[in-house]
């Protein structure tokens, strides 16, 4: 009347015999590393949300805290050089984590990342923060660098799909153009835009190929911003050996990197106005000196006439090579300005294509007569 089932005896009944016909314990060192393979097969990296408690650091070495809520607790830790934002009890905070079982059989979980969620927990991180940057001099006036007075090529850190980043290309173009951008396509919200943004930074600097590094983030929530008030980016900003500016969010947000970086924007587009000249104002300035010269000429003369007789020839000499070298730098403005107008580099044969240059992809090829769609077939780098 009975079956055998995998070990087991199973009475016809369907109640389960409890006798086991073969066992293999395992040691406690066994059990807890075959429980800890398991979490990190299931649990590599976890994504948790919860209020800090019992927060200390132990031996200028070690995090230790507690995720809560309500009722639930979990037991967190890490090391302190790895922890990006100042953190206290009651704060609301998302974690990446592993979740391990330590020696002594403990449920606990290593914490890579943290970031601050809800307005009023990224504020009090932000000041305390902001607070011990500032004691160490990170926000130093005095060590803020002026921008580049020819900037050609811009190592451009954002997110190539938001709005903010396609604001700032078209205000460069529309400004002046004839520049370089080099683009490191990030994310820029959420626990793993700092790490990302870091690297980018490190990316250019190593390259060191580009005249000024521009991070840029469009509008959003407290929330949205919070990635740029981590502690390790903003001192990757402030180590930068190249010339920064931010233009993060709006007018009136206000992170860690826009107040460690050399300059700081309002916004994406303020960013690009401030890394450019605008084509039409220095076109206005040249015809405006040029208007002014006859004007001029006739001061020059007139002092001239009032000096004494002897230093006449003197003068006269002296004012017409400034005349002339004033005319030749007019000249050699309006004739890089006439090089730079988009519209008769188009009349030479030249076209302009806006898209993204992948197989598969439509793009936009602009010439001084046509506006053409066109599929990409293919795409290969031209030979130097």
């Amino acid at each position: 009347m009975f079956e055998g089932f995998d070990g087991w005896l199973r009475i016809k009944d369907d109640s389960l015999a409890s006798y086991s016909i073969k066992e293999n314990p395992l040691t406690v060192s066994e059990f807890i590393e075959q429980c800890d393979f398991t979490l990190e097969t299931e649990f590599a990296d976890v994504y948790i949300e919860g209020e800090v408690a019992s927060f200390k650091i132990n031996q200028g070495k070690w995090v230790f805290f507690d995720l809560k809520e309500a009722d639930y607790n979990l037991n967190c830790f890490m090391v302190l050089s790895q922890l990006n934002i100042a953190l206290t009890d009651g704060m609301k905070i998302r974690i990446k984590a592993t979740p391990k079982v330590t020696n002594w059989g403990r449920f606990s979980l290593t914490v890579h990342a943290i970031l601050p969620i809800g307005e009023g927990s990224i504020k009090k991180s932000f000041e305390l923060l902001k607070k011990k940057l500032a004691m160490e001099g990170l926000f130093n006036p005095a060590k803020k660098r002026l921008l580049p007075d020819r900037i050609a090529k811009i190592g451009v850190i954002s997110s190539t799909g938001a709005a903010g980043y396609h604001d700032f290309l078209k205000i460069l173009g529309n400004r002046w153009g004839d520049l370089s951008i080099y683009t490191a396509n990030t994310t820029v919200q959420g626990i793993a835009a700092p790490e990302q943004i870091i690297r980018a930074l490190d990316f250019f600097n190593q390259q060191n190929d580009v005249d000024v590094i521009a991070i840029i983030r469009g509008g959003g929530s407290a929330d949205d911003l919070s990635a740029f008030n981590d502690e390790h980016l903003a001192r990757a900003l402030a180590a930068s050996r190249i010339p920064t500016i931010t233009g993060i969010g709006h007018e009136v947000d206000e992170s860690l990197c826009d107040l460690v970086a050399d300059v700081q924007a309002s916004t994406p587009s303020n960013a690009a106005e401030l890394l450019t000249k605008d084509r039409r104002q220095v076109q206005l300035q040249i015809n405006t000196a040029i208007s002014r010269l006859p004007n001029y000429l006739a001061e020059c003369i007139t002092k001239v006439q009032e000096t004494q007789a002897h230093k006449l020839q003197q003068v006269a000499i002296s004012l017409g090579h400034q005349v002339d070298t004033r005319i030749q730098h007019l000249s050699e403005a309006k004739k890089l300005l006439a090089s730079l107008n988009p519209e008769n580099i188009l009349r030479r044969g030249y076209a302009i294509v806006r898209g993204k240059l992948s197989p598969g992809e439509v793009i936009e090829v602009s010439t001084y007569q046509q506006t053409i769609t066109a599929e990409i077939k293919h795409v290969e780098k031209r030979p130097k």
